[in-house]
C-alpha cells in the first residue's frame, strides 16, 4: 500500500500542517500580548472584553451554525452560494444595528459609559462577520487547507501591526478595536480576491433556510458552549469592573494557548479518522488510547510547569503590571487539565453519532459550570471563581465520560490509563518548578523561568526508566516519526503503521472563521467541536441528509 494511502502517516502529516499555521498565529498572538500589555493598562484590555462578551452572541447568532453546516455539506449549487451570501450579509447588517442600538444597556449593564463608543464603533464588525463567512467556507472546500493557513497568518500579522503602532501612538483600547478592524478589512478583500463571488440578484431560495435549519442544531450547542465560555467576563466585569476583567482576559489568553497550539490541531484529525474507524471497534479504541496519550504527555506536563513559574513567566511576558493574571494564569492551569482531557469525550460523542447525547449532556453540565461562577465569586472573588472553574471541569469528567461511553465498545480504560502516568509526572514537575524557581532568589523572571523548567525536566526525566513509560516514549516517538513521514521504526511502530493503514479518504477538518469581537478580544482561539450527526447514522441522519441522499441517487 502507497504511503499516501496510510491513514496514520496521513492524519499526522494533517497535524503537522495544522501546527504550522497555528504556530505562526501563536507566535503572533504571543507578540501582541507581550507588546500590547506593556503599551495598554488592564482596563483597556476589560473593556474591549466587556463588549466583546456581549457581542459574540449576536455574532453566533448571525451565524447560526451555518458555517459548520456549509463545511460539512458534500454539494451546493451555485445559486445556493448566492443565496448564502446574501442571508449571511443581510442577517449581519441586521444584528450590527441592533448591537449599536443597545450600546446604551450594554454600558447600563456594566454602569461603564465609555462602552456606549466602544460598542457603537465594533457593531460593524458583525457585518464584516456576515461577509466573510461565506466566502471563507467556500474558499475551505475548494481550497488546500495550507492556503486558508497563510492567509489566517498573514491577517492577524497586518492586525497586529496596526494594534501595536495605535497603541504606541496612545489610541488606548481603541487600539484593540483598530486591531481587529485591520485584520477582517485585510481578510474580506484577500478572500474576495480568492474566491471571486458572484453575487447575482438578490434572492433567498429554499435550500439555503433548510441548510440554515440544519445548522440549527450546531447552533444549540454552540450557544451553551458560548454561555459557558464568555459569562464569565459577563460577571467579573459586572461585578469586578474593567481592571478585574483586564487581568483575568490576559490570564485567560495564556492559559488557552497550549489548548489551541496542542489539542485543536490533534483533534481536527483525530474527529475524521475516528469517524473512518468507528466500525471497527478495536481499531477505534487503540486510537483513542494513541490520542489520550498524545494529550497526556503533552497537554499535562506543559500546563504543571507553566502553573509552577506562573509568576515569573508572567512578569516576563506582561510586565510588572499583571500580578493578579500571574496567580489566576497559576489557578487556571487546574481547568487546563480538565479541558485538555474532556476534548477525549467530545471526540468519542462526535465520531461515533452521537452529537444529540453530547447535546443532552451539555444542558446539564454546561448551566452548572456557569452556577459555579457565581458561587465562586461569592465565595473567594475572582480567585474563587477561576479555583472552582477548575475543580468543577475535573469533577465533570468523570459522569461526562461515563455517559459518552455507555453503550459503546469504548471501556473507561480506554481514557483512564493511558493519562495516569503523564498526570503523575506533571504532579511531580510541578512541584519541582515551583519551589526550585523559588530558591534561584533572583529579580531576573527569564532566570527563574529557566530554572524552574530545568528542575521539571530532571525530575521528569528519571521517569522513563520505568517500564511503563519508556512503552509510551516508544508509542509517542513512533508517532513523531509517522509526522516525519519515515517509513521505518519499532517493530511495534511497524505492527501499528501497518494496522492503521486504510483507503478511505481522510480529511483534515477545516477551522471556522475567526469572528470580529474574538479577534478584538485578541485570544486564541480555541473553539469546541461541533459536527452533525454521523450520515450513517440512520436513526440520528437529518431530514435534509436524506432529502439530498434521494436527490443524487434520483
Amino acid at each position: 500500500m502507497s504511503v499516501p494511502h496510510n491513514l496514520a502517516q496521513r492524519a499526522t502529516r494533517g497535524i503537522a500542517v495544522t501546527m504550522g499555521g497555528l504556530w505562526g498565529r501563536a507566535l503572533l498572538q504571543t507578540l501582541s500580548t507581550i507588546v500590547l500589555a506593556r503599551l495598554l493598562t488592564p482596563a483597556d484590555f476589560g473593556l474591549i472584553a466587556m463588549v466583546g462578551a456581549v457581542m459574540g452572541i449576536a455574532e453566533l447568532v448571525r451565524d447560526f451554525g451555518m458555517t459548520g453546516a456549509i463545511i460539512q455539506a458534500q454539494n451546493l449549487s451555485d445559486r445556493v452560494w448566492k443565496s448564502l451570501m446574501w442571508l449571511s450579509a443581510l442577517i449581519g447588517a441586521v444584528l450590527a444595528v441592533v448591537v449599536a442600538l443597545c450600546a446604551p444597556l450594554i454600558a447600563l449593564l456594566y454602569n461603564e459609559p465609555r462602552l456606549v463608543g466602544v460598542t457603537l464603533l465594533m457593531a460593524p464588525g458583525v457585518f464584516l462577520s456576515g461577509l466573510v463567512m461565506p466566502l471563507q467556507a467556500r474558499a475551505t472546500k475548494d481550497l488546500r487547507f495550507g492556503t486558508l493557513a497563510t492567509l489566517d497568518v498573514s491577517t492577524m500579522f497586518f492586525g497586529v501591526i496596526v494594534g501595536i503602532i495605535t497603541a504606541w501612538i496612545g489610541w488606548g483600547y481603541w487600539s484593540l478595536v483598530a486591531m481587529a478592524g485591520a485584520q477582517f478589512l485585510v481578510r474580506l478583500v484577500v478572500l474576495w480576491s480568492i474566491v471571486r463571488p458572484q453575487w447575482g440578484r438578490p434572492r433567498i431560495v429554499r435550500e439555503t433556510w433548510t441548510l440554515m435549519g440544519t445548522g440549527g442544531s450546531i447552533f444549540g450547542a454552540e450557544l451553551l458552549g458560548y454561555a459557558e465560555k464568555n459569562l464569565d467576563n459577563v460577571i467579573i466585569g459586572a461585578q469586578l469592573g474593567p481592571t478585574a476583567l483586564g487581568q483575568y482576559s490576559r490570564a485567560y489568553a495564556l492559559f488557552l494557548l497550549p489548548l489551541q497550539q496542542m489539542n485543536g490541531p490533534l483533534g481536527r484529525v483525530a474527529l475524521p479518522v475516528l469517524s473512518t474507524l468507528r466500525e471497527d471497534g478495536e481499531r477505534y479504541r487503540r486510537y483513542i488510547r494513541s490520542a489520550a496519550l498524545v494529550i497526556g504527555y503533552l497537554t499535562l506536563p506543559t500546563y504543571a510547569v507553566a502553573a509552577g513559574v506562573a509568576q515569573p513567566l508572567v512578569l516576563l511576558l506582561l510586565g510588572p503590571n499583571w500580578s493578579v493574571a500571574a496567580t489566576l494564569f497559576s489557578l487556571l492551569a487546574i481547568a487546563g487539565f480538565g479541558q485538555a482531557i474532556g476534548r477525549l469525550r467530545t471526540w468519542v460523542y462526535i465520531s461515533l453519532g452521537h452529537s444529540h447525547r453530547q447535546f443532552v449532556y451539555d444542558l446539564v453540565a454546561r448551566p452548572l459550570i456557569i452556577g459555579g461562577y457565581f458561587f465562586g465569586l461569592w465565595w473567594g472573588g475572582l480567585n474563587g471563581l477561576v479555583i472552582t472553574y477548575g475543580v468543577m471541569t475535573l469533577i465533570l469528567l468523570v459522569p461526562g465520560f461515563g455517559f459518552a461511553i455507555r453503550g459503546t465498545f469504548v471501556k473507561a480504560a480506554d481514557i483512564a490509563l493511558p493519562l495516569l502516568r503523564p498526570a503523575l509526572m506533571a504532579l511531580a514537575a510541578f512541584v519541582a518548578s515551583y519551589f526550585v524557581s523559588r530558591l534561584v532568589g533572583s529579580d531576573i523572571a527569564i532566570l527563574e523561568v529557566l530554572v524552574g523548567c530545568a528542575a521539571a525536566g530532571i525530575v521528569a526525566l528519571p521517569f522513563f526508566l520505568i517500564p511503563g513509560y519508556r512503552a509510551d516514549a516508544a508509542s509517542l516517538w513512533a508517532f513523531v516519526g509517522r509526522m516525519r513521514g519515515s517509513k521505518k521504526g519499532t517493530p511495534k511502530a511497524e505492527a501499528d503503521e501497518k494496522d492503521a493503514a486504510d483507503e478511505a479518504p481522510v480529511e483534515m477538518l477545516p477551522y471556522e472563521p475567526e469572528t470580529f469581537s474574538e479577534a478584538a478580544l485578541d485570544e486564541p482561539i480555541v473553539r469546541e467541536d461541533f459536527a452533525m450527526p454521523h450520515p450513517s447514522d440512520e436513526s440520528e441522519r437529518t431530514p435534509t441528509t436524506r432529502r439530498e441522499r434521494r436527490r443524487n441517487d434520483g
